[in-house]
């Protein structure tokens, strides 16, 4: 076997590092002239949406996402003819002196996979589909007949691998949550173990013919089903000796600002743990559009300082949660924060204009002045910190205020008003709220002896200074539960100087991670006085949706398009949206082809997947319910099953 340099994991985890940043080391992958893994940047990629067969209309769309920012372009070739054609758009690209690395995207056949080989950089191979099957049965398979299928599969598989061994083509094997085969789901069910043990097959079918360029994803549209699968990768390929690059993406992510928070929190969580080596954003959007977010999310940790000597050797036992299995923290509940409770959303308020009552129709409560009241919109925040400042307008009776301690102790009412401290604040008075009382505290202190002496009305916000202030906040929960210390926790991070898109990706990022893995009973996300107040509500709503841990709107579960697609996605998801975006908690899962039908929507309530020219088939859940609907039928039908249900309500717009 090929040496390959692994390097050690600390106290055996899946990363580097707990609590502090540190890239994990992977092999070297040739693909092109762009290798990836090793000490080699984050490489950045996309897929085309044209039709392969259309050569020059596939050319000026991998240009323009060159010029965008990728540095490897994939394809899709569902067949021969496609796999083929391949070698006439690679010619035209290099005539015109592009030498991107192209990435030819297979499914169900080998045939194409093998003439694809020949032509591009990479093929793309699904273990889930490539030589197994995908029927939605339920097989009760012996361990002999389990051994059987591995070894057909193998006899399947194993031309490609030469093929790739001859041509110096690389491969990514390519696990999708949606797509594992019958016998994987049969031995294993829908889980991230499932979606780690098809890919490993498949590697270790290839370390056994000696073929090592090998690149490997676990994607999936529940990031936290993605997270899972990715760490528990990892630490099963170290304990086999292997140390593949990681290509990093969340499927089905959508479009929009919904789009980017879901993909920034699949894919930041596992950078932040300095795991990944290439990343696509996936958005049911133009492929060029994809590039420039990758690229925000990548180059943040290319200017990352790491400090080695900060890093704290955690051992695996000794871990008091599961980074491989949601579990929220435990926590006492101080009136509805804490505990079972979704966690809440607190905003800063101290720059708006406090006169106008209509600020706050930017964070979920709607002013009618004909009838002086206040509306709530489903993402209504649930706190808004006033600082020193004292408003002239009188807030919606169930949004609870903020101020600095010295402030709230001077207020003549305070009714739903509760006062912030700072440590030396809270234990030098006696005057304290009877039912709220918000402690702020830093990461980097950790006080076992004052924090237990708290007592039951108290909620700690967290913040932090530290470059990694993900790992620093999140050492300071780990500590929290060594110390069997319950108090709830309201998430603090600060993003006063970065643009409003970057504040989305990266708050997505850092607060994203810890709600994957069950810290926080609040978020909290300070800006600028000029950037967008409703942004940032908007943001703090999205991170707990994409986390699933407080659902506040309708989730579309929609793939990017490619070649395969078969009808207009952005103009299809945005119809769609149009008519139930006010369903909150429904998720409809909106495909292109059957490809990634079923299988990629396996966690949506509805499906609306095309199947032919002019024709969609409907789902609920895996189930079709209709086929081979008249397109412009099928919203309507869509909409009828949803009441049929139970689930429709009417809008209120």
């Amino acid at each position: 076997m090929e040496n390959v340099t692994t390097p050690p994991i600390l106290g055996g985890i899946y990363c580097n590092s707990l609590t502090d940043y540190s890239r994990f080391v992977t092999r070297e992958v040739h693909i092109g002239d762009v290798p990836m893994g090793g000490n080699n940047p984050i490489r950045i990629q996309s897929m085309t949406t044209t039709d392969t067969m259309d050569t020059m209309a596939t050319v000026e769309q991998t240009i323009r996402m060159v010029n965008s920012g990728c540095e490897y372009v994939r394809i899709t070739a569902p067949s021969m003819k496609e796999a083929e054609n391949l070698a006439n758009i690679k010619r035209e690209l290099r005539s015109r002196g592009y030498n991107v690395p192209l990435v030819a995207d297979i499914h169900f056949t080998p045939n194409a996979a093998e003439a694809a080989a020949r032509i591009v950089e990479k093929v793309r191979v699904n273990p889930g589909n490539y030589a197994d099957k995908k029927r939605f049965e339920n097989i009760e398979y012996t361990q002999l007949a389990y051994q059987a299928e591995l070894e057909r599969i193998y006899k399947k598989f194993k031309p490609l691998v030469n093929i790739c061994k001859e041509y110096g083509t690389a491969m990514r094997i390519g696990t999708n949550h949606g797509s594992l085969s019958d016998r994987i789901m049969s031995h294993y069910g829908d889980t991230p173990r499932g979606m780690v043990e098809s890919a490993m097959e498949f590697i270790r079918m290839c370390e056994d013919m000696n073929y090592y360029n090998l690149v490997i994803s676990m994607k999936a549209s529940n990031t936290q089903v993605m997270v899972q699968a990715y760490r528990l990768l990892v630490e099963t390929m170290v304990k086999e000796g292997m140390n593949y690059p990681l290509h990093l993406g969340v499927t089905e992510a959508g479009d929009g600002e919904d789009g980017r928070i879901k993909s920034a929190v699949g894919i930041g969580t596992l950078l932040e743990d300095g795991l990944g080596d290439t990343i696509r954003v996936s958005l049911t959007e133009d492929p060029e559009f994809e590039a420039p977010v990758a690229r925000s999310l990548a180059e943040r940790y290319a200017k990352r300082t790491v400090k080695e000597e900060l890093c704290q050797t955690i051992d695996a036992g000794s871990l008091s949660y599961n980074p491989f299995s949601y579990e929220r923290r435990n926590t006492s509940v101080v009136q509805n924060i804490g505990g079972h409770h979704h966690p809440v959303v607190m905003l800063d308020v101290q720059a708006e204009n406090l006169k106008d009552p209509y600020f706050l129709n930017a964070v979920g409560y709607r002013y009618d002045a004909g009838l002086d009241k206040y509306n709530l919109a489903d993402q209504a925040a649930d706190l808004v910190y006033l600082g020193d400042v004292l408003p002239s307008l009188s807030f919606p009776g169930n949004l609870r205020q903020v101020y600095n301690y010295q402030t709230w102790l001077n207020l003549k009412d305070k009714q739903n008003c509760f006062p912030l401290f700072l440590a030396t604040e809270y234990v030098d008075t006696a005057v304290k709220d009877p039912s709220i009382n918000l402690l702020l505290v830093n990461a980097l202190h950790f006080d076992e002896a004052f924090l237990k002496s708290l007592g039951d009305h108290v909620i700690l916000v967290l913040e932090t200074s530290a470059e990694h202030g993900m790992a620093e906040q999140r050492t300071f929960f780990m500590k929290l539960q060594a110390a069997g210390i319950t108090l709830p926790v309201i998430i603090r991070r600060n993003y006063k100087n970065f643009s409003n898109d970057d504040l989305m990706l990266y708050a997505a990022t850092d607060l994203g991670a810890l709600f994957t893995d069950g810290f926080g009973d609040g978020i909290w996300i300070t800006k600028e006085a000029d950037q967008d107040l409703a942004l940032v509500n908007s943001t703090s709503f999205g991170i707990l949706q994409a986390t699933r841990t407080r659902i506040s709107k309708t989730e579309y579960i929609s793939c990017p398009s490619c070649g395969r697609t078969l009808f207009d996605l952005q103009e299809t998801t945005q119809l769609i949206r149009s008519r139930t975006d006010h369903l909150k908690g429904i998720k409809i899962g909106i495909m292109g082809c059957i490809v990634n039908g079923p299988g990629e929507m396996a966690d949506a309530d509805y499906g609306y997947v095309g199947t032919g020219p002019g024709k969609i088939t409907l789902y609920r859940g895996k189930q079709v319910v209709k086929k081979n609907v008249n397109t412009e039928r099928a919203l309507d039908d869509l909409i009828d099953l949803i009441k049929e249900d139970g689930n429709w309500t009417e809008s209120l717009r």
